[in-house]
């Protein structure tokens, strides 16, 4: 996860120079705000307006940054006490760390699984956005290497095995529709968000929640069973 990840840190790097940052900017900006789809939100934006874009450029980014909110507030239980352990959780928890944390079968191997993941993409992302704005003249166009689609490859590898239950299909495929029929009328992030509002509303109402009522149905049998061992 941390090496596919880190891969399409060469695209924002060379596309972060190509926007009008610097070399070092570029490196501060992933050093700092550390997720990439508000990095990449950010040097859009910046991209296309200069200078008198950047306030939509940092709302826009600020926007797809509120679903790290949600992340943090997941993870909490996982990560534990500790102010200084919560403030570093807190840079590395991004879309791959919780993902990876969530999908564990114990709180041990989450909180194992949250910090390699986080640590080796921060890490490896820094890494490649400075290769990245040091040779962008040399990689040329960097979808042309198809490291545009890295970042979707590498989440939709997350979200897959998670689909095991109507709901979650119906939560998945929902999302999907609204946030892509939104793109081309909001600006970035907004679609994210509205896309977020779909899940809680299926989760709320129990939309497509036929599994649930059936594992409602098994407990009798389980309890029986349970009795008759003893």
């Amino acid at each position: 996860m941390a090496v596919a990840t880190s891969a399409y840190g060469i695209s924002f790097g060379a596309l972060a120079v190509a926007s009008g940052l610097d070399v070092w900017q570029t490196c501060v900006l992933s050093l700092v705000m550390f997720t990439g789809g508000s990095q990449f939100a950010f040097i859009g934006v910046l991209g296309a307006g200069g200078m008198a874009a950047l306030p939509s450029a940092v709302a826009s980014a600020a926007l797809l940054g509120v679903r790290n909110l949600a992340y943090g507030m997941r993870m909490s239980s996982i990560i534990g006490t500790g102010l200084w352990r919560r403030a570093a959780a807190a840079q590395v928890t991004i879309d791959e760390s919780t993902a990876v944390a969530i999908s564990q079968d114990s709180p041990p191997l989450g909180r194992l699984g949250f910090w390699i993941t986080g640590l080796g993409v921060f890490i490896g992302w820094n890494l490649t956005t400075l290769a990245g704005a040091l040779l962008g003249d040399v990689l040329g166009d960097p979808k042309s290497w198809g490291l545009d689609a890295a970042a979707a490859a590498a989440f939709l590898a997350l979200l897959w095995p998670r689909l095991k239950q109507r709901q979650a299909i119906a939560v998945g495929v929902a999302a999907a529709v609204v946030a892509t029929a939104l793109t081309p009328f909001l600006m970035p992030g907004i679609p994210v968000l509205v896309a977020a509002v779909v899940a809680i509303l299926v989760g709320w109402f129990n939309w497509a929640g036929q599994d649930t009522a059936l594992s409602d149905r098994r407990m009798p049998n389980l309890a029986s069973d349970q009795g008759e061992s003893r």
